[in-house]
Parts: C-alpha cells; structure tokens; sequence
C-alpha cells in the first residue's frame, strides 16, 4: 500500500471594517433589506465608474504588514470575467498580476511551524444568492462591491488539523488588526482549500483540487479530510484525480463536485481601465506599521514570560483580543495573573458560551471580577461562595463586597466552630467513620461535603480537613 502525504493551501477572503463599500459610497454593513444599499457602481449599470476606498486599502496594508509582506509601492486592479447571477457587472474587480502584498509567514504549532504567505490582494466581494424551500433563487446586491482582502498560503500545509490552525490563526490576527470582525457564520470570513495528495518522499505535485467556501474550522478539517481520503482511494484503485472544485455538504459530511476547475486564463483577465495605478509610498507603509498592535504570537509570549503562564493558558487567553484585555484588568485589579488565568477560562468562557455573547458584552467588568478573586485570595470567601457570588453578580449587577455583606457570606475561619462541626460530622456518621478507619480513604471527601453542609458553604475547606484528619487520627 502506497503511503500519501496531503499538499494544502488555503485562500482566505476577509471582508474589511469599512464604513463603504470599495468602489462607491454604499453601506459596507451585514444585513439589511435585500437589495437597498446600492447603486449604479455596485450594481454594474452602464456608465458608473468605481473611485478606490483609500480605507479599505490602509486596512489591508495593516493585513500586508502583521504577516510580514513586503507591500508593493505601485499595484494595479484587473478584471477577473465571468458570469454568475451574483456577478451584476459579470466581472469582478481584483488585483491578479501585481498585488498589493507578497511574501510573508504565518507560524503555527506554537511557533514551531511556518507557512508562507503568497500574495494579500484587495478585491470586491460578490452579491448573495438566498435559496428558497420552494425551489427559487433571490439574488441580494447588498454584499455586491464590499471590500475584500485575499490572504493566499503557500502549500505548505500538510494536514487538515494544520489548515484550520492556519485559519484560526489569520482570523486572530484580523482581529487584534482590527480589520475584521471574522464572522464566519454571516460570511465575513471564508477560505476555500485547494488540495492534492502525493506519494510520501516525493516533490512533485498531485492533481488539485479545490473546496469552496468552507466557513468554519471544523468543516475545514472535515472536508480535507475526507477529500484526501477520496484522492487515496482514487490512486489505489488506478483512476486519476481531476482538477475539480468541489463544495462541502456538511449535512452529509461530503463534497460533491461544483465544477471543472477554472484555469486562469478561462477567466480573460485584463487591467481595469476605469482605475489608476495605486501607489503605497514607503513612508506610508512605514506610518501604518508603525502603530500595529501588539500581535497574537507576541502577546503569547509575553503572558508566559510576564505573568508566569502555562503555554495552553496563554494560548487560549490570546486568540481573542477582547478576552485577553480582559484576563490583563482581571489579573491586575486581583493581584494574581494565575488566579485570574483560571476564573477567565473557567467560569467566565462558561458563562460566555452558555449567553452566546462576547467577553465585551459579559456582565461583570474585569476589575469587579478580579476584586472578587482577591477576596478569596485573602480568605474571605472560599471558593464555592466565590462561584456563587459570581453567579449573583451576574444577575443583580452587585459588587462582589455589598453581595458578601448583605448575605453574610464571609468565610467561617474559627478553629473552635469548625472542630465543633467536625465532631458532629462524625459522630452522626459512626458507620462512615469506622469505614474509613478501616481503610477506605475516598470517605474523606464525604465528611468534608457534610461539614461545609454544616456551615452553610462558608467553611474554610483547607481548615476543616485539616481538623477533620485530628479528630479521625484520634478515634483510631
């Protein structure tokens, strides 16, 4: 049996945060009624000529700059001809021959692989097509002209666990950039996959093929996936792999085949006629890179160096911008990067994922959250009335402090009560007691439950066991 190893890369469309589309002055926003934020320019009627976004193309040097691109001073915008029915011009306008961006290096695995960055070129989103239960296609301009950045890898990826990393990682450097929100569900970001598969030690390349518009991470691997396994099946039984693109059936969990695979030159490009050269002085280049934010990787590393992180803490802390904000006011107000490390990706990622919001819609502000966790630091609280408090501040709009005082919460901490409530633990319990001295030890966690029942949560938990293994030690 042959061995195969996969070649895949990927091609990334973002569409920028910009107030206008990128060729006229419509609404570059998401929704809306069908087909009213239009007009001549976007919906390609006779005449109308396009005038260049200057936002949108600062955003994508910002994209050009963070993966390390060299940006071209002069770049030129080409017609790339065909039609579909959301095409209205029947051409779509892009950079094919000289693109804004080129080189780069994307970096996965923790910074242990790289993947390279072969163009970063703005281009025009298409319109929407909205496919009814009845049998109907509604065509919807709105989309029609937003601005678009293309990130396309090398191929340089050789699995499809590796490929959703890559795409993962791009949509956390848009945005710390903030240049795109990086919606997949509303299509803001989409990647299509082109792959192909080949004998292992070999340098050559297999027939490729190409996935279109996958929209989230996990049908990105579950469609390389199956397409490498379809590939192999197909050269073991001694038939050829054709250049095809294909569209990925998640209801099925299969790609059926869209197409005969486009060669560039069936697509007739051409230079735009109605655009001029678009020319990115190298000072400008050097203003915009000047004020990048701290990125992903950096970020990363400065948690685990600053704040004593483990590396999959500081991870997951950091492929969100917003929550990695918030993780550096919690920790700061709680005086315990780690404490704060733990609550964030505990109670609040829970939390988070049960309301569907974002970290910057929760709640409970950072700093109210880590002055929470510094009463429990401090032995005011123990943990479970921490995770309580924590639930009421969610739905009162309380401070830790006025909730812990209004329901007297504070930690029981005296040694006399809390030995009071073990003795009584176990003499209710003789039968649980003699088991335990015994030998059976897991009975330990029992006797601690019931004497927090004893003190109504507010039991110092270190402190009873302690007290509770005295008093068993003494009825040996």
């Amino acid at each position: 049996m042959r061995e195969y190893e996969a070649v895949i890369g990927l091609e990334i469309h973002a569409q920028l945060l910009t107030g206008s589309k990128l060729f006229c002055g419509c609404k570059a926003a998401y929704g809306g009624e069908p087909n009213t934020r239009v007009c001549p320019v976007c919906l390609g009627l006779p005449g109308a000529l396009p005038a260049l976004n200057g936002r949108a193309v600062e955003l994508a040097v910002r994209v050009g700059a963070a993966l390390g691109c060299e940006i071209a001073p002069e770049s030129t915008f080409d017609r790339k001809n065909y039609f579909y029915p959301d095409c209205p011009k029947n051409y779509q306008i892009t950079q094919h021959d000289s693109p804004l961006c080129r080189g780069g290096r994307l970096v996965i695995a923790g910074g242990t692989r790289g993947i390279g960055i072969l163009r970063v070129h703005i281009e025009e989103d298409a319109g929407k097509l909205i496919h009814s239960g009845g049998g109907y296609t509604f065509v919807d301009m709105n989309r029609s002209g937003v601005p678009l950045v293309e990130i396309v890898t090398a191929p340089d990826i050789r699995s499809p666990a590796d490929a959703s990393e890559a795409l993962l990682n791009i949509r956390t450097i848009l945005d710390y950039l903030d240049v795109c929100d990086g919606n997949m569900e509303e299509g803001s970001l989409r990647c299509d996959a082109n792959v192909s598969i080949r004998e292992k030690g070999s340098v050559a390349y297999g027939t490729q093929t190409e996935i279109k518009n996958l929209n989230s991470f996990k049908f990105v691997e579950q469609a390389l996936a199956f397409e490498i396994r379809r590939q192999k099946n197909l050269l073991d039984s001694g038939a050829r792999v054709e250049h095809e693109t294909l569209l990925w059936n998640e209801r099925e969990g299969t790609a059926c085949v869209m197409r005969s695979k486009e060669k560039a030159h069936d697509y007739r490009y051409f230079p735009e006629p109605d655009l001029p050269v678009l020319k990115t002085p190298a000072s400008v280049v050097e203003e915009i890179a000047a004020v990048l934010p701290e990125l992903p990787a950096a970020r990363e590393r400065r948690f685990v160096d600053v704040y004593g992180l483990p590396a999959h803490d500081a991870g997951l802390l950091t492929r969100s911008r917003d929550l990695a904000d918030y993780f550096e006011a919690a920790a700061e107000a709680a005086g315990d990067a780690k404490a704060a490390a733990n609550w964030v990706m505990g109670e609040v990622l829970h939390e988070i994922n049960e309301r569907k919001i974002n970290v910057r819609d929760f709640p409970v502000a950072p700093e109210d959250l880590g002055r929470l966790i510094g009463f429990l630091l401090s032995g005011r609280i123990n943990t479970p009335t921490a995770k309580n408090v924590l639930r009421e501040m969610l739905n009162s709009g309380e401070q830790a402090d006025e909730i812990i005082s209004r329901k007297s919460l504070q930690q029981i901490t005296d040694r006399d009560v809390i030995a009071g409530f073990v003795k009584s633990v176990l003499d209710d319990n003789p039968a649980a007691v003699e088991k335990y001295l015994r030998g059976k030890d897991k009975l330990l966690q029992f006797f601690v439950g019931q004497i927090m029942k004893k003190g109504g949560g507010r039991v110092d938990p270190a402190l009873a066991e302690e007290l509770l293994r005295m008093l068993l030690e003494k009825r040996r």
